[in-house]
């Protein structure tokens, strides 16, 4: 039977978790990602599999490019062919701070996993959809995860802005590529989100909402976030391919 098979990537906390759990509940078969010494892992797992959908494990780096066919493999050997790449896994900086103090470890990091890493787990889940008859009742797309900070610059996290401009680009570019073959691209652009990476600061950004930072007046969910990669995953935006989605309560809404 055929059915809608998503990779979460990133998924054993925070948006990815959220988007995973909401996958389930719209009836995908999801497999879950996370590093592979990721204690989080399993107990997301357990989570996913409480809303009665196949659940597949799928710990890998995706920073790893050599494991990227083969886990894909794994995943359609257990669940079936895929259908849906959430690519939401990412790192922040490794030190917050002036860009002139900018490591060459911390910029490499983030070019490599918030980059490099989608762009090319991409390719290789696009080949696999192109290298096969494909139902056509099913809807196939590809959902990026990558950040406000792909348009607006925080100075402390110089590095990270620098990737996530480059992977809304690499969105753009695999819009381009797969709207002929009938496979949508997203770009789900959050903007002050509680989640683990920005647990040291999200206090004062709340402040920062509430004083009008935000046109609503609050920091966003993980749940907000995975409201809307469900629906561009489910094909509820019919007629719709290469568009940023700022998901930031207005955040870069121009005003004075």
């Amino acid at each position: 039977m055929s059915r809608q098979v998503a990779l979460v990537t990133g998924s054993s906390r925070g948006i990815g978790l959220a988007s995973a759990l909401a996958l389930a509940r719209e009836g995908f078969a999801v497999a879950v990602n996370g590093p592979a010494d990721d204690s989080e892992l399993h107990a997301a797992l357990e989570q996913v599999r409480s809303e009665a959908v196949a659940v597949f494990a799928a710990p890998f780096d995706v920073s790893d490019l050599s494991a990227h066919d083969r886990v894909l493999g794994e995943i359609e050997a257990a669940l079936g062919p895929l259908t849906t790449l959430v690519n939401n896994a990412g790192v922040g900086v490794m030190q917050r701070g002036d860009p002139l103090e900018v490591s060459e470890d911390s910029y490499d990091r983030c070019l490599t996993v918030n980059t490099k890493a989608m762009f090319f787990l991409t390719q290789a889940f696009a080949r696999r959809l192109l290298a096969r008859n494909r139902d056509p009742g099913l809807f196939h797309s590809v959902v990026n995860v990558t950040s406000s900070n792909a348009v607006a610059v925080a100075e402390p996290r110089s590095e990270y802005c620098v990737s996530k401009a480059a992977a809304a680009m690499a969105s753009k570019a695999w819009a381009v590529r797969l709207g002929r073959e009938n496979i949508a691209v997203y770009d789900v652009q959050p903007g002050l989100v509680a989640t683990d990476m920005t647990a040291s600061v999200i206090a004062h950004y709340e402040e920062r909402a509430k004083a009008g930072l935000t046109l609503f007046p609050r920091v966003g969910q993980p749940e907000d976030m995975a409201g809307i990669i469900v629906s561009l995953a489910a094909g509820k935006l019919p007629y719709t391919t290469g568009q940023a989605i700022s998901a930031d309560a207005g955040l870069l809404v121009p005003r004075y």
